[in-house]
């Protein structure tokens, strides 16, 4: 008898609720429903792991393996500024890292929604508004540009709560209370969102509209429509801090957006994003704005769709060869396009399937030496320089393998594997561990390489 593959799961662990999905047979993603899961939302998350993400994510992990057993692959939603905190969990199978708007895209690939050479991911959650602006080159989807904008008291879609409970005269982080709103909400979404309608037609008229209850205190147009503003002023910060989007959304040639999280519930929220860039893309297949990132994160996992964010251009070096016995200045391939992925093994220049062998000075290892990193657009000679890299002298003519690696947070690293036997002869330098010598973020729009010095490295 076979024994059934264990099961993928993707975990997203947000401010307010911890998800945990998996997908269906017939590939359909799904809350995995665990014991104190709120319908539709997912585990609530105990306020002593809110702003943890790592004990965040530990604990939900937990909380799926004593119910269904350990999974046999992971993908954790985590953005790439907190990566270094990822969990340590001994029964967890090592995880893929994946962000929101790469998950979100997944999900979007996956249901065959054409996706724009520019997309704007608009993730409106619990703790933060943050847009991301995202490039389709190669096949892969490139992260150009991010803004953010996180209040440090009440966060973004929490400061909404906040304002209601507050100006509804109710203690705002009373775990009870929160639960109540979460469901009054969901029970009187159309009436809300009416009355929001209403309030920015004729606020004279409507102000004092009792829309809901909330632990027996009324909650009023005037209040929700004043709490709104906490949101759509938090949406506008951010969309301010990517210049190139402040247009209005008439005109055709905007870059498309898509919205999720929490917060992108609201009709009125969108309503407003719509003023500002046109109307967003619509989620796939109804799903909920809120779940998107986890189900895009579990179709990866489950490996019905590929999470396309390998780096789409190709990295070269600047370089000085002697062919025949004439020195010749040139460029040497280190990674072609879509071979670079964040958290990945470092990739090496080859020619014909053999590493390439390269020495970083004068054979007198007297000297060390500028290199110069190119990226390269696939298929095109559009380039862009992606920085200087002084590499200090090795001594005895040494010999490197070259190769460059993604970190998990996204940035670059050119890496020189040593060759040869060390100066004591004592041990093959292979052995010994890397030199790394960092790069930063790596360019995602290539442009045309100005005229180099001849004696660039």
């Amino acid at each position: 008898m076979t024994t059934p593959a264990a099961p993928a799961i993707a975990v997203d662990a947000s401010t307010r609720f911890l998800r945990v999905a998996r997908t269906r047979a017939d590939g359909t993603p799904e809350l995995v429903e665990l014991p104190g899961t709120e319908p539709g939302e997912g585990l609530p998350t105990p306020p002593g792991v809110r702003g943890d993400r790592g004990a965040a994510l530990r604990l939900a992990y937990t909380k799926y393996r004593e119910q269904c057993g350990t999974p046999g692959h992971v993908v954790l939603v985590v953005p790439p500024q907190e990566r270094a905190v990822l969990p340590g969990d001994g029964g967890m199978p090592r995880p893929r890292l994946l962000d929101t708007p790469h998950a979100v895209l997944a999900l979007l690939r996956h249901k065959g929604i054409r996706i724009e050479p520019r997309l704007l991911v608009c993730d409106l959650g619990a703790s933060a508004a943050e847009v991301t602006e995202c490039a389709v080159a190669g096949g892969s989807v490139a992260v150009v540009r991010v803004a953010r904008y996180a209040p440090a008291d009440d966060g973004y879609g929490a400061a909404f709560d906040a304002a209601v409970l507050a100006g509804a005269g109710l203690p705002v982080d009373e775990p009870a209370v929160l639960r109540e709103l979460g469901r009054v909400r969901s029970q009187n979404a159309r009436r809300i969102e009416v009355a929001l309608e209403r309030m920015a037609a004729r606020p004279d008229r409507s102000a004092a509209t009792v829309v809901h209850e909330v632990a027996g205190r009324e909650i009023t147009a005037d209040l929700l429509h004043r709490a709104l503003a906490r949101l759509t002023d938090g949406l506008d910060r951010a969309l301010d801090g990517l210049p190139g989007v402040r247009a209005t959304g008439q005109d055709p040639s905007c870059t498309p957006v898509i919205a999720v999280g929490g917060a992108a519930r609201s009709e009125a929220l969108l309503r407003h994003l719509t003023g500002r860039l046109g109307q967003p893309v619509p989620v796939p297949g109804g799903t909920d704005p809120a779940l998107a990132a986890v189900f895009g994160a579990a179709l990866v996992a489950d490996g019905r769709i590929d999470a396309a964010d390998r780096y789409p251009h190709a990295v070269a070096v600047r370089v000085h060869r002697t062919e025949v016995g004439r020195p010749r200045d040139g460029e040497l391939l280190i990674s072609p396009p879509g071979t670079l992925e964040p958290g990945g093994a470092t990739v090496f220049a080859e020619t014909d399937g053999e590493r390439v062998r390269v020495r970083t000075g004068p054979a007198d290892g007297t000297r060390g030496r500028d290199v110069r990193i190119l990226v390269r657009a696939a298929g095109t000679d559009a380039a862009a320089p992606a920085g200087v890299v002084t590499i200090p002298p090795s001594g005895d003519g040494a010999r490197f393998h070259l190769g460059v690696r993604l970190a998990a947070d996204g940035t670059a690293r050119l890496v020189l594997q040593p060759l040869g036997r060390s100066p004591s002869g004592d041990r093959p330098l292979a052995q010994l561990p890397p030199e790394e010598f960092p790069l930063g973020v790596l360019p995602t729009d290539p442009r045309p390489d100005s005229p180099s010095d001849p004696h660039d490295s």
